[in-house]
């Protein structure tokens, strides 16, 4: 009987201890394996896309990369779209995202965001000639966003109620080409990517017609993970506060950070 107990009470100590087991701590695997996959797509210049020579860059590239230089980690990149950076969390492809991720209340449910490092204003941009300047103007247009972005499922739910239809494309670069060509009269997409459609085809000249919404952009990573949150807050803090983070965003958008965000 006695035998029975013991065995008994050892079963109740390891159910109580199971949990704290199994329970990972991802920034402990990633130091070491010595390694961070970071999911970054590389068709949105300018945050990330390649150069002549097929090297990634980009200001969310050197973000990663100063990252992984500040960690001491090997740096390996996830190629990723819109619609795939938080599925590449959540199926384990990839450590973080570094690839303009909005935080948005959706998102939040699903994955945890570092502190912001970066910002995105989000715009509808059309040629120059076009009339549009408010949502009263998009009555009939076609708009174009790229799949999985805020922007999409920002505007899907007001289309039917605001008389716009939606055209979406896997990715930016795909997207950037049709309004360059004139397939695409207008888009919903970043400030920064609709002055490139317009440096591409002066002819149409694309520029902002309204804004839709500033965005943080933060890492994401997956929930649950409190010691690889405190350290990437703790990174991103020290960056914005040394001025780094700025350089690398003024270095490829032209502009530098939010003064509310490098206070």
């Amino acid at each position: 009987m006695k035998t029975i107990r013991k065995m008994m009470a050892a079963g109740m100590v390891m159910a109580v201890l199971a949990p704290t087991v199994a329970c990972a701590d991802q920034y402990a695997d990633i130091m070491a394996a010595g390694k961070i996959r970071v999911a970054t797509d590389l068709a949105i210049p300018p945050s990330g896309m390649l150069d002549d020579n097929l090297q990634p860059t980009g200001s969310d590239v050197e973000t990663a990369q100063l990252l992984a230089e500040d960690w001491g980690l090997e740096l390996e990149f996830i190629e990723t779209t819109g619609a795939t950076r938080i599925p590449n969390l959540q199926t384990n492809k990839a450590d973080i995202v570094i690839s303009t991720l909005s935080v948005t209340p959706e998102r939040a449910e699903v994955i945890d965001f570092s502190k912001p490092y970066a910002a995105l204003r989000s715009v509808v941009g059309a040629p120059a000639a076009s009339e549009i300047s408010g949502w009263e103007d998009l009555r009939g247009v076609a708009i174009s966003v790229t799949r999985g972005t805020t922007q999409d499922t920002h505007l899907t739910p007001r289309a039917s109620e605001l008389g716009f239809i939606v055209t979406r494309y896997d990715d930016d670069a795909t997207m950037v080409t049709a309004a360059v060509s004139g397939q695409a009269k207008a888009v919903a997409t970043s400030e920064t990517l609709v002055k490139q459609i317009g440096e591409r085809n002066p002819q149409l000249a694309f520029e902002p017609k309204f804004t839709i919404e500033t965005f943080d952009l933060a890492i994401g990573l997956r929930k649950n993970e409190p010691e690889l949150k405190a350290k990437l807050d703790e990174w991103v803090e020290t960056n914005l506060q040394n001025g780094k983070l700025n350089e690398i965003y003024e270095k490829y958008h032209g502009t530098p950070l939010p003064e509310e965000m490098l206070q």
